[in-house]
């Protein structure tokens, strides 16, 4: 049993019920389960006597951020990006009474009939996110989050899943790997990164269209970052030619705001790709992790897709192919 469930029997749930009550007198009081996380945090939906629903978060203050959620909600709903309205909060607690976007976020409904569609709403939000997305007060991906974060695809994934100890050859090629993945994040444009910008995190939501969730691990970083986050999402994948296709569409829309400039053409697919190993590395790493420390099993099963991603670049960027057999011989016949 985890931590959180231990402090809901003693009585956390109790008290967030009561917080509710006191907060929204019209609310019917019944706590009913929202939806699931990887996090610490929990959601719940509330109904009022008026028929419409609001969202509650229990977010623990020691193992969550509610307050910087909140400042972002403020922030972010300003640019007239649609996350949920803050109606209020407990941040000492770590409760927060919010709008409820619905239950439809774009994995539900993805599909050849609506994805050009959804993914252009998607990429006008995030034009908007990066054109004029705050920075003061955010924390910068930096080279000790982007080391950091790759290590645990070696700590999780390799190590504690699979019981791989790479030989110094290996762990050479990996350092080197990792190297190259982290120049390539520094050396991008630096704008507000949402960081988990995709479809689970997209709500199909009444105008404007999609409400964004899970914002509360903002950074500044790499141009790229929130891009591949969508185009090559972990949870569902498209044919390679239409992602790229995608993305040079971007890139088009982003020069012209000013986000990214002409010349950066010539370096823009690579930063894609690179940028997009960095992301799938450590989100293996992450899926790993969440079953063996959280007890959350059911994302293992992304973690093929999730690397098919790292192969199909090595097959097109020189430096790459030595991760690309290393994944093709070690990884994925562990992981079959």
């Amino acid at each position: 049993m985890g931590s959180l469930e231990r402090e809901d029997d003693g009585g956390r749930r109790e008290r967030l019920a009561g917080w509710v009550a006191a907060v929204c007198p019209s609310c019917d009081g019944r706590l009913e389960p929202a939806s699931t996380d990887a996090s610490f945090r929990r959601y719940y939906r509330v109904r009022r006597d008026d028929g419409k629903t609001l969202i509650v978060m229990d977010a623990p203050p020691d193992r969550e951020k509610p307050a910087t959620f909140v400042d972002l909600a403020q922030r972010f709903g300003a640019l007239g990006i649609h996350v949920p309205a803050v109606h209020a909060h407990d941040l000492e607690q770590g409760f927060v009474l919010l709008e409820d976007l619905g239950a439809t976020a774009y994995l539900d409904v993805l599909g050849e009939d609506n994805v050009d569609r959804l993914y252009g709403d998607a990429l006008s939000t995030l034009e908007v996110l990066q054109a004029q997305g705050p920075r003061q007060g955010l924390p910068a991906y930096d080279r000790e989050l982007l080391e950091r974060e790759l290590d645990i695809f070696t700590e999780w994934l390799l190590g504690r899943h699979l019981g791989i100890t790479p030989s110094p050859p290996e762990q050479r090629m990996l350092d080197e790997v990792f190297g190259i993945l982290v120049r390539n994040a520094l050396e991008q444009p630096q704008v507000c990164v949402h960081r988990d910008f995709h479809s689970r995190n997209l709500m199909v939501a009444s105008p404007p269209s999609p409400g964004v969730i899970d914002f509360q691990d903002a950074v500044v970083g790499p141009v790229t970052y929130d891009l591949v986050s969508l185009l090559r999402d972990c949870y569902i994948a498209w044919p390679p030619e239409r992602v790229d296709d995608w993305a040079w569409g971007y890139f088009e829309r982003a020069a012209r705001s000013g986000v990214l400039e002409p010349w950066h053409e010539s370096r823009f697919l690579r930063w894609f790709d690179l940028m997009g190993v960095q992301r799938h590395l450590k989100a293996a790493g992450i899926f790993a992790r969440l079953k063996h420390r959280d007890g959350k099993g059911g994302y293992l099963g992304d973690v093929p897709r999730t690397l098919r991603y790292i192969d199909h670049v090595a097959r097109r960027l020189p430096d790459l192919q030595a991760l690309g057999r290393f994944l093709g011989e070690r990884v994925f016949p562990g992981l079959g």
